[in-house]
């Protein structure tokens, strides 16, 4: 069956416009495919055409053809998604776009677009050592092709800068997929690091010479020796369509070199990661793909020890969920030589609760402790005082942030029937989230108030004619998590308790928050509700709440504007994972996906943890704690 490529939705026009037929194992492998050609017809096209053939019009003999080009996109795991295609008749299209140039190329999308690939070192061939070159007394340095019909050309070469004493370094092609010709050529490092080096290269490939033209680095005896840089460029991008792997349909260039430079900062991080510890079974599989690189993925291990030993072997860093690691970790991983790095849920989620099996879809990664430990600085906390935030990065933290209220996302994104609150009229009404009183966060963050009874109990001599409203933590009420108050107990110090109620319309029926530690704070926070912390969570110390904590080490003397925070902790700091396609994402995704329940299945134990919780809350009713 025919099918127009999605594309705005709405009818087919009346004449037919060409017709695509596109290979069905790459399009059940890269759904977006169709979206790199807007405007055609797609059909699933026969056994016997060939992959890399677009065939266009039925039957006509004209064909397209596509590759990513320098537009490589990294490898995590086993694929390989591009987002950049360019797009020929005869069998390389790179070289068609190279000897077709436009009459009107537009050589400031080239001037940004080199300047995008040297600033996110894209389109390298996945897994080569990222490591920097001893180059020693090199003067210039010898590419070895690794094709035996180069050979001659190759040696030729050699012979010439040797004679002329120009001492070569020389390597193998990081783009040749063959054996060495050359005796005595040394394995390639990343091209990025052979072009840091910036020494003039002989006999580069076309591909690594494109990255040299955009890098400014000196060609010789290659085949753009003496090329325009920006023209090349503009040449390349006037036959470059771009997709959105995440909404399938057509994208800029510039969005499309984006997604590219997150992948690779994504995949360079994952690639040193050798073994995870602590992390629960049913959060495997989405750490798997969270942490998908050209390298193999890492090993799980229950105890500390097998852990150690596995990243040790293997030669990388231990990935250790911070709220069950031993305290004695750092030091076992500091003698052992392991690189020690932390994991933690992210600050939105999912749709649904954790506790009920649910793989969550972003995640904090910190390789300096975890961000709610204010006793040692995080990445979080390092971000947060000293990243400089550029207007662009602003305005962005500043349109998800009005997203993030506007669609009432939070963490868990629990649904339910918006609350009366029962406050007289004119009565200052105080939200008083209820926490996990066993949580890491409280263990690491919270002050002299570490239960949830002795938070309201402040916060009712600091506030004694406010009406407050107690909200316990949805992991108790569910019956899974410690830190349920007896219903006599709450009698004079809670004027209302909201059970079930989602917590994203709370916040329009309250006049600020109080809390320990709890993320809440900072939902209120980007909803501009005063907010004051009784322990020091990570948005605490910055100027933007009111603070009774401890003094976080080092102290948190910056002052920063909202969106400063909301950039630094929902665009900055964490990792985020589509749950639809399984790829690293933009929180702006994340956000979308948000509206898909059916994306956070509750896992494969969650009826049985669901009946643990009923149990639970019958033996709290039965007690008294309600």
């Amino acid at each position: 069956m025919q099918r127009p490529v999605q594309d705005g939705g709405g009818s087919p026009p009346p004449a037919l416009p060409p017709l695509l037929r596109l290979d069905p194992a790459q399009l059940a492998a890269l759904p977006h495919l169709p979206a790199f050609f807007p405007g055609h017809w797609m059909a699933e096209a026969a056994e016997t055409e060939s992959v890399a053939a677009l065939p266009v019009g039925a039957p006509g003999p004209a064909q397209l053809r596509y590759t990513p080009g320098p537009f490589r996109p990294p490898r995590l795991g086993t694929r390989q998604v591009p987002v950049l295609l360019v797009v020929g008749a005869g069998p390389d299209p790179v070289a068609d776009a190279l000897a077709a140039p436009p009459a009107q190329p537009d050589l400031a999308l080239a001037r940004a677009v080199m300047a995008t690939m040297v600033e996110g070192r894209l389109g390298a061939p996945p897994g080569l050592p990222d490591l920097p070159l001893a180059t020693g007394q090199a003067r210039c340095i010898l590419l070895d092709p690794c094709d035996p019909r180069q050979k001659e050309a190759a040696e030729a070469r050699l012979r010439r800068l040797q004679a002329a004493q120009a001492e070569p370094l020389l390597l193998r092609d990081p783009f040749a997929l063959g054996a060495p010709v050359l005796p005595g050529s040394l394995p390639a490092p990343d091209p990025w690091r052979l072009l840091d080096t910036r020494l003039p290269l002989h006999g580069a490939s076309r591909d690594l010479a494109l990255l040299a033209l955009a890098a400014g680095v000196p060609l010789a005896d290659g085949p753009l020796d003496g090329a325009d840089p920006t023209a090349i460029w503009a040449a390349i991008l006037a036959a470059t369509r771009a997709a959105d792997p995440f909404s399938g349909q057509p994208c800029t260039i510039e969005a499309a070199l984006d997604l590219l430079a997150l992948w690779r900062e994504r995949e360079a991080e994952s690639r040193g990661i050798a073994a995870c510890l602590g992390v629960h079974p049913y959060k495997r599989e989405r750490l798997r793909d969270l942490l998908a690189s050209a390298s193999p993925p890492p090993a799980f291990a229950g105890s500390p020890a097998r852990a150690i030993t596995l990243a040790k072997a293997r030669g990388g860093a231990l990935l250790a969920w911070s709220a069950s690691a031993p305290e004695d970790l750092p030091a076992r991983c500091a003698a052992a030589g392991v690189p020690l790095a932390w994991l933690e849920d992210g600050f939105i989620r999912s749709a649904g609760l954790g506790a009920a099996f649910r793989a969550g879809a972003s995640f904090a990664l910190d390789q300096h402790g975890p961000y709610y430990d204010p006793g040692r600085e995080s990445d979080l906390a390092r971000l947060l005082a000293t990243e400089t935030f550029p207007p662009a990065l602003l305005a962005r933290a500043r349109a998800l942030r009005r997203a993030v209220v506007a669609r009432g996302v939070t963490k868990y994104n629990l649904g339910g029937a918006v609350p009366a609150i029962g406050a007289p009229p004119g009565r200052r009404r105080i939200l008083v989230p209820g926490q996990v009183e066993d949580d890491a966060s409280i263990r690491q963050g919270a002050g002299a108030i570490r239960r949830n009874l002795d938070l309201l109990r402040a916060v009712r001599a600091a506030a004694p004619e406010a009406w407050l409203i107690y909200k316990p933590h949805p992991d108790i009420e569910a019956g899974f998590r410690r830190g349920r108050i007896a219903a006599a107990e709450l009698d004079g110090v809670a004027d209302q308790v909201l059970r079930s109620a989602p917590m994203a319309p709370l916040f329009g029926l309250v006049d600020e928050v109080h809390t320990i530690t709890s993320l809440t704070g900072f939902e209120a926070l980007l909803r501009g509700l005063p907010v004051t912390c009784w322990g020091t969570p990570f948005y605490a110390g910055w100027g933007l709440t009111t603070d009774h904590g401890p003094v976080a080490t080092p102290p948190r003397t910056r002052r920063l504007t909202l969106d400063e925070l909301v950039a630094g902790a929902l665009i900055l700091y964490p990792r985020c994972i589509d749950p639809l396609t399984l790829l690293p994402c933009p929180p702006e995704v994340l956000l979308d996906r948000m509206d898909r329940p059916d994306l956070f299945p509750p896992g494969r134990r969650a009826r049985l943890r669901a009946a643990q919780g009923f149990v639970t809350r019958a033996i709290a009713w039965m007690r008294g704690w309600r």
